[in-house]
């Protein structure tokens, strides 16, 4: 069985699908291949990286011109199975289905709630957008073998559509983050590490740097030159994009993970990767008090949540943990132990797996036959 992961948006060693998913399958010893923008073809973990040109001048350039490269590259593979991560690339994968070939779609989030959100649309349209886009999305996802739903939220939704519909959640890899035993002196530094986009709470957590006694270190790409300019005259302490083990030291030298999204549509039922990472490197989480955010969070003992547009609640959390060394590291641990048992990436890959087992065997017969 030769398998092919197709995307147009995310990078070669994009966490989900790579580090994750493509790997797991390279080493179950299945044929895999990443059809991904990038300025280089190679194969690593087990994995042939076959790269095409990135549109970069506008959105919907890449939407036309990146997606016909990504098709152009996926017949060229001819596997049995294609996996794609992007929604707009429906249109191809409705097209490789016609030749016959077994198609999973792999939803990374809730895009008609995200489009309520998206800045670039103007506002006077994007619930019409959303209402389109749902319908459409819908009406094409009952031609898939499989959805893949990246939360339980996202699954429940489409398995009214397609019953071949499964979870498999973007838990972290449990030796990736695992640090050292927790330590009562560390120094007063809590941080963020993610994509930095206005609704993700940035502008509250810029306010609460003038509110507590201690760092606020933010990491990651900043969407905007206004959002840049507001980071970089405060009093929060930039690093820019890290690499996996410079992310991994960061949180170690932390004693706790910010992670205070506003309540945007595609927030509510989302369970973001940085939760989970905090969660694995043993340290507190201070997060938007959503009510499965919260169930997460407070029923594991392992961080407080907080409203995300009151900075003042926001520094209060903060500086309890500065104020409360004992009770942060019992946190952390909590907070590992959930992801040791639950959490984690090893359990997802056996549905992953397993769902690729069951696509083998459709394969089999349907030669047989």
């Amino acid at each position: 069985m030769k398998v092919c992961h197709l995307t147009s948006l995310h990078s070669p060693n994009d966490i989900r699908i790579f580090i994750k998913e493509c790997s797991t399958l390279g080493r179950s010893n299945i044929d895999t291949h990443y059809v991904v923008p990038s300025e280089v073809s190679y194969t690593k973990d087990n994995v042939v990286i076959h790269s095409v040109k990135k549109e970069d001048t506008n959105r919907l350039k890449r939407m036309v011109s990146t997606t016909k490269l990504v098709y152009e590259k996926a017949l060229e593979i001819n596997a049995d199975v294609y996996h794609f991560h992007d929604p707009e690339l429906i249109p191809i994968a409705l097209q490789l289905k016609s030749k016959e070939k077994k198609v999973v779609y792999d939803v990374h989030e809730d895009m008609p709630r995200s489009i309520l959100s998206k800045y670039w649309i103007p506002k006077p349209f994007r619930k019409i957008i959303a209402y389109s886009f749902e319908k459409y999305e819908n009406s094409k996802s009952k031609r898939f073998d499989y959805i893949i739903g990246a939360t339980p939220y996202i699954a429940n939704r489409f398995s009214k559509i397609n019953p071949n519909t499964i979870d498999i959640n973007n838990y972290p890899l449990l030796k990736e983050l695992a640090n050292k035993e927790p330590s009562l002196k560390k120094e007063k530094q809590v941080c963020y590490v993610g994509g930095i986009t206005p609704i993700r709470g940035i502008s509250n957590i810029v306010k609460v740097s003038n509110l507590v006694k201690g760092d606020i270190i933010m990491a990651g790409n900043i969407s905007g030159e206004e959002l840049e300019k507001e980071i970089k005259t405060s009093k929060v302490k930039y690093k820019g994009l890290l690499n996996r083990e410079e992310v991994n030291s960061l949180l170690n030298k932390s004693v706790a993970g910010l992670v205070l999204f506003l309540p945007e549509p595609n927030h509510i039922n989302a369970q973001p990767n940085k939760m989970f990472e905090y969660m694995s490197a043993g340290i507190p989480v201070i997060a938007s008090n959503f009510p499965l955010w919260r169930e997460i969070i407070e029923g594991n003992k392992c961080g407080i949540c907080v409203d995300p547009e009151d900075p003042k609640e926001i520094a209060n959390a903060i500086q309890w943990i500065f104020d409360n060394p004992e009770e942060a590291v019992n946190m952390g641990k909590n907070g590992r132990k959930a992801v040791e048992e639950k959490y984690n990436w090893e359990a997802e890959s056996v549905k992953l797996i397993n769902l690729y087992k069951v696509l083998e065997r459709k394969i089999n017969n349907d030669k047989e036959s």
